[in-house]
């Protein structure tokens, strides 16, 4: 079979990894793909806003299945426009894809649904909001409403802190804006769990706990994701059930009693607090970095769990899971998420020597004149996939400094809840 990834960061060079590796695989091709997926696929440079163009090339190379990795495809129609020419595509269609496109929507599915979340307000205007922000108790969450790579949510400690993460949200910051949701601050540890579902049936596709800010002690800017680790330390036979009851199934049914089935990864950002989970967000996709983490402990072949989900048989497949604890540190240019610099070489990534369950996945990288070079603010992901968390994060530490990468940072202390240091 021939396979299309969609995508270019680290979430697809792991999906692509463990595509290319299932027997099913003929060849993989990935729209844009990195340099790291240039290794293993051949990549194509199609811009992933020409659905015409992208659709053509599908068609011409007799591809069997897309699977589509981050967001903005989903968002933007692109599992409805091809699978209105019979093309199988991995991935929830456009209406079902509003549960990330717009939090307003997914809120108001919670409301309605009785779906535990923290308590917010929508607002229009930027004086409507200042004028609640002037009431409330703080710290608050701020966020936009849209797609905002990760970045979009601000926790503010004051008014000043409020009114500037507003005003730069309303001034377009993240793209038009036309509302803005104020949350309450939900005091516990963060969650992320994934599922899988084929519009009938869904399983349980692993748990993880990312760590957005910038900073070690989880200080800092918020970012796409610094590193995660997998299982969630959280994760627990009891607490799984209350989010499966309280949380996925009413946000499935809410989409039902709409007209729509939900296909893909469906992936809840949760608050747990007292052993109780609280919706934050839903992602359409895998997670990254999370996807890097939780992959490689998978047993069943990738290609056969997403060729089920497009033909509607979960119901007949045994997800099976190693029994290891997996680990990612993600190295990223140094100023990111703020102002950083592209087209910086990483000149030694040869001379690095993984060994098993040890894994490099490219994210903002390409390939210039047999050079590789940084393009991006998370440019490459470890992972370690072992018994030990804590060893894990020192054997990842150990080759992010044997690459040691003058324009690099990360940070060092990735599952430092679940290690204890």
């Amino acid at each position: 079979m021939n396979f299309v990834i969609i995508g270019s960061g680290g979430r697809e060079h792991s999906i692509c990894t463990f595509i290319k590796n299932s027997p099913k695989t003929n060849k993989v091709y990935c729209i844009p793909g990195n340099a790291g997926t240039n290794l293993i696929a051949e990549n194509v440079n199609i811009n992933l806003n020409n659905f015409p163009k992208i659709k053509k090339f599908i068609i011409q190379k007799k591809i069997a299945a897309v699977i589509i990795g981050p967001e903005q495809p989903l968002v933007n129609g692109m599992v409805d426009y091809l699978e209105s020419f019979n093309i199988k595509v991995f991935g929830p269609n456009k209406i079902a894809s509003q549960l990330e496109g717009s939090k307003i929507f997914t809120k108001n599915l919670c409301k309605k649904y009785k779906i535990p979340t923290a308590k917010f307000g929508v607002f229009k205007s930027f004086r409507s909001t200042i004028k609640f922000l002037k009431t409330s108790n703080f710290p608050v969450v701020v966020k936009a409403d849209g797609l905002a790579a990760g970045k979009g949510v601000f926790i503010c400690e004051n008014q000043i802190q409020a009114n500037t993460a507003t005003k730069e949200i309303f001034n377009g910051k993240f793209g038009k804006a036309k509302k803005i949701l104020v949350e309450e601050f939900l005091k516990g540890e963060e969650m992320s769990f994934f599922i899988i579902s084929d519009g009938k049936n869904y399983k349980i596709f692993g748990t993880a706990q990312d760590h957005k800010r910038a900073l070690e002690g989880d200080m800092g800017m918020n970012t796409g994701g610094m590193g995660a680790y997998s299982p969630s330390r959280l994760h627990s036979k009891s607490l799984n059930n209350k989010i499966i009851k309280r949380i996925i199934e009413p946000t499935l049914k809410g989409l039902k009693d709409i007209g729509v089935t939900y296909k893909g990864f469906l992936y809840a950002g949760l608050m747990i607090v007292k052993n109780e989970p609280f919706l934050i967000e839903y992602n359409v996709r895998m997670g990254d970095p999370e996807c890097q983490t939780i992959l490689p402990k998978l047993k069943t072949d990738l290609a056969s769990i997403m060729i089920s989900s497009i033909n509607g048989t979960l119901d007949k497949l045994d997800i099976k899971w190693k029994k290891k604890q997996s680990l990612c540190i993600v190295l990223c240019s140094k100023g990111y998420p703020a102002k950083y610099l592209n087209n910086i070489e990483i000149p030694n990534l040869s001379s690095l020597k993984l060994k098993n369950n040890e894994y490099l996945f490219h994210a903002g990288t390409k390939k210039e004149k047999n050079r590789i070079l940084s393009n991006g603010g998370r440019v490459l992901n470890f992972v370690i996939c072992s018994n030990n968390l804590k060893n894990s994060r020192k054997r990842a530490i150990q080759l992010i400094k044997s690459l040691n990468w003058k324009n690099g940072f990360f940070r060092k202390d990735i599952a430092f809840k679940s290690i204890g240091t």
